[in-house]
């Protein structure tokens, strides 16, 4: 199964060190292959280094692709994740 979907990254620092911690961790709980593709980049979900180069700052969209039997479920909670601001105070 493929499912795919944009986000709009809403907290003030983005998909900096911290964020993109949290993102890879919640990613490797699914049986799926997870990639974020901004503009012309694409970062695997679980490689922190690859989603800090993404440089992702708020008010840009991320386009979020899941491939696998967990595909439903991680496209979910990412989109969870990202719409509750990577859960920080800001």
């Amino acid at each position: 199964m493929r499912l795919e979907d944009t986000f709009l990254i809403e907290n003030k620092l983005g998909l900096h060190a911290r964020a993109a911690s949290v993102l890879a961790q919640l990613a490797v709980q699914f049986d799926a292959s997870i990639t974020l593709h901004q503009d012309n980049k694409e970062a695997a979900g679980d490689s922190v280094l690859g989603l800090m180069l993404l440089e992702s700052s708020q008010g840009k969209e991320v386009k979020v692709v899941c491939e696998g039997p967990d595909a439903e479920p991680a496209l979910a909670a990412i989109g969870q994740l990202i719409a509750q601001k990577f859960n920080e105070q800001e």
